[in-house]
């Protein structure tokens, strides 16, 4: 599961910055999602795999920190790419004759911009104070199985479901792919 969403959200970032068709804001967005997709699950997801490994449960209190850390930043990450995505549907649905001047490349880069700083400023406080103050209220067996849904499930789905049934994405990956062949095969 975890190489499947490294696989598919990799294939995503390459199709969209490879294939100038999609370099518009909807793409740049999904890209985004895709990158913090794959730092996402990569946050906890190999250390999982150790543990399953080497049947060990222990974790340093700098590596627990550290991975809560990064966790926290990319989910709430995700939180606010995926509102970004919104809004730039809810321009393209209701002001489609504006949408070129509303949603220019300086805006999204600054809502991204935007989303990075509130994963730092607002989630790293609020997120870690709650994670560290509840441990001992949830059982563990639900806690493992919420976990894996939202850190290996749903980033996982997140290429089929945002990109990989898309025409434009599919003919890119098509494009990049046949691109590839063309090089490997020319002297």
């Amino acid at each position: 599961m975890y190489l499947i969403t490294v696989l598919g959200n990799l294939l995503i970032t390459l199709a969209v910055s490879s294939d100038s068709h999609l370099h518009t804001p909807m793409y740049f967005f999904l890209s985004n999602l895709s990158l913090v997709d794959i730092c996402f699950t990569s946050t906890t997801i190999p250390k999982m795999l150790l543990n399953i490994q080497t049947q060990s449960k222990a974790i340093s209190y700098a590596g627990c920190i550290t991975q809560t850390y990064f966790l926290i930043i990319f989910a709430g990450l995700d939180n606010f790419l995926l509102t970004v995505m919104a809004y730039d549907r809810f321009v393209a649905i209701c002001h489609p004759l504006h949408y070129t001047v509303i949603m220019n490349p300086r805006l999204c880069r600054l809502l991204v911009l935007v989303s990075w700083t509130i994963i730092v400023s607002l989630f790293y406080g609020a997120g870690l104070g709650v994670y560290l103050s509840s441990a001992g209220t949830h059982s563990s067996q639900s806690s493992a199985t919420a976990s894996v849904m939202y850190t290996v499930v749903t980033p996982m789905l997140n290429p089929f479901i945002y990109s990989l049934r898309n025409r434009d994405i599919k003919r890119a990956l098509k494009r990049f792919f046949g691109m590839q062949v063309q090089r490997a095969q020319s002297p």
